[in-house]
């Protein structure tokens, strides 16, 4: 039996319809990737599958055992929760003993890396929440867990860790998210909710990868069979109008059928326009200077932390360059140093003279809540200028996925995936030497984002560009300058060069660094790093596996104990042998996490 289905599922909103008839099937041995546009139903579908939400019409079916646990968006803890406290309040909803929902609390403390199990939820930072929530869920010993947006708010490492923790996971996953690469890693089966398939999904086994391809073929077929049924209406029509003489000596049936086969194409084309694709291109200025923005030596403090120093940046025409690092390490911070918003306590920040920089503020302090969308996407009247061209505001919020009806609302009511793409708007506007943005794929969806990276890889000028998305920065930075907790920093190739930092350093010729580097014309650091085993990793990786075969019949000795019928009638010899039971398969947890990454560095070599 299926773990959860739904069947001829319908929901609607006062402002538009999300599905219906959407009938969906999962299985307990699944770990979904849900994904969608915006406003596609991604999170009222999932809150559906939790019991959270009732649908409008439709049934949803669950098994007996089911345990599902929800996991959503915002975490919400108790002013003045303790780590400790939140994950023992979570394990007691399930613990069968009193003394089973300390030791589970503890270990997944250990599990989840906290080193102060008594430290107050409201001193944690976003992603530490974001781990803690994540632990509250597990710890209810799911059968099928429900993330939404589970990276919200996580940071490139936090993100890492996440993969790596649900990899080890063995829990039916159902998770909804943008994040290309986790979609890749995580998910065996990929599912789109959206209204221009028929039935409103899309379904494929596999990774993400799989899904492109299979969609590719899907959306080539859907539209040879539209094509096809436009040649089909035209001749009906053209039938129809030949007049009562004419049709007189036809039967009745082709008049239906005529009609059937025009309400068929209008359903086909109303799928195909369904979609909100962004029509994003950002001007540049022409300008051919070559050095817009050099600084050199830089330093920054907040308050008494060092955030980096000795920082060198050279921001040049056709240069992408990516800042990444954890959340507080001065990403943008030194966005704004290069901006110059703000001054560097040491070194000097040197613009091209008439420096145009179009800015993708993350706060998103330019927006106005009070303001309608109208006056937002063209401050000045209903004809906006673009291009050297000219248009409506109506086809201008088109552009940008609005409809005509919502140009009336306050751009403060609006969801944060529509305020980004006001930003966008904005930027868009202005003609340009540097475009600077600061996290501006929070809140969009996976097609917006693919958008808004063609739009930068296609810009002839600069890009200073910050972000969580690993797909993204790798996809589009020529040099990726990473900040560390150490103040110390250096410049990529990768993403995952950044995460293995602290290793051994790089070789500058042999890296994709050094290369993206000599392109730009920039020096590479000696403190950058290369992936690959060091020496010692290597001796490590050569008797891991026998380690982990050792721990494994260890954990299997612990658990014959737990079925021995005299320890199950000690309660304190039970409970001891329970708490070694932990401890075993703890050991045996890290050695697996360490195995896992070895290898993934060791095919980096």
């Amino acid at each position: 039996m299926a773990l959860v289905a739904v069947r001829d599922l319908a929901k609607s909103y006062a402002s538009h319809d999300l599905f219906e008839r959407l009938t969906l099937t999962f299985q307990h041995e699944e770990r979904v990737g849900l994904i969608g546009p915006n406003g596609a139903g991604k999170t009222t579908l999932l809150r559906i599958l939790a019991g959270i939400e009732t649908p409008d019409t439709g049934l949803v079916e669950r098994a007996r055992d089911a345990r599902i646990v929800y996991l959503e968006q915002a975490e919400g803890f108790p002013m003045g929760e303790t780590v400790e406290g939140a994950l023992l309040a979570a394990a007691h909803a399930v613990a069968v003993e009193e003394y089973e929902g300390p030791v589970a609390a503890r270990k997944m403390a250990r599990r989840l890396g906290f080193d102060d199990a008594a430290a107050t939820v409201a001193s944690l930072s976003g992603g530490w929440r974001k781990r803690l929530a994540i632990g509250c869920a597990l710890v209810q010993k799911p059968t099928l867990l429900l993330m939404d947006e589970p990276t919200n708010h996580l940071d490139l490492a936090g993100i890492a860790w996440l993969e790596r923790f649900l990899e080890r996971t063995n829990v039916a996953l159902i998770m909804s998210s943008h994040d290309r690469y986790m979609l890749e890693r995580i998910p065996n089966r990929i599912i789109e909710i959206n209204p221009r398939y028929p039935g409103g999904f899309f379904s494929v086994r596999g990774a993400y990868s799989d899904f492109l391809e299979k969609r590719e073929d899907l959306l080539h077929e859907l539209d040879h069979e539209r094509r096809a049924l436009a040649n089909e209406v035209r001749r009906e029509v053209e039938w129809l109008r030949r007049g009562p003489a004419a049709r007189s000596s036809k039967a009745g049936y082709r008049i239906d059928a005529a009609h059937r086969k025009i309400e068929q194409l209008s359903e086909a084309n109303r799928r195909l326009n369904s979609g909100t694709e962004l029509g994003v291109r950002f001007a540049a200025s022409g300008r051919k200077t070559h050095d817009l923005i050099t600084a050199n030596g830089i330093a920054k403090s907040m308050g008494d932390r060092l955030l980096f120093e000795e920082l060198d940046v050279h921001v040049q025409r056709g240069t992408r360059i990516g800042i990444a690092g954890n959340n507080a390490s001065g990403k943008t911070t030194l966005l704004r140093i290069l901006h110059g918003e703000l001054a560097p306590d040491k070194g000097t920040v040197k613009h091209a003279l008439d420096l145009k920089i179009a800015l993708f503020d993350q706060q998103r302090q330019r927006l106005d809540p009070e303001q309608p969308l109208r006056r937002a996407l063209s401050p000045s009247g209903d004809t906006v200028s673009y291009f050297g061209r000219s248009g409506h505001v109506i086809a201008w919020a088109k552009q940008f996925g609005f409809r005509p009806d919502q140009l009336t609302t306050p751009v403060g009511t609006l969801s944060g995936g529509e305020q980004a793409r006001i930003m966008m708007a904005f930027m868009m506007r202005e003609t340009a030497d540097v475009l600077m943005l600061d996290e501006p794929t929070n809140d969009l969806d996976i097609a917006s984002i693919e958008v808004l990276e063609s739009a930068l890889l296609e810009f002839p000028g600069a890009v200073v560009l910050i972000s969580h998305d690993r797909h993204l920065l790798d996809r589009v930075c020529t040099d990726l300058i990473g900040l560390h907790d150490d103040a110390q920093w250096g410049r990529y190739g990768q993403i995952s060069q950044w995460l293995d930092h602290g290793k051994e350093p790089v070789e500058p010729a042999a890296t994709s660094a050094g290369s993206m580097a000599s392109r730009a014309g920039q020096p590479v650091p000696s403190r950058a790093k290369r992936s690959g085993l060091t020496y010692h990793e290597k001796r490590e990786w050569e008797t891991i596996e026998a380690r982990v075969l050792c721990a494994e019949e260890e954990v299997e000795l612990h658990r014959a104990t737990l079925n021995d019928p005299e320890i199950a009638a000690d309660h304190e010899k039970l409970q001891a042998a329970y708490e070694a039971h932990e401890a075993a398969q703890q050991k045996l947890d890290e050695l697996l996490a360490r195995w896992a990454t070895l290898e993934e560095k060791n095919t980096e070599t």
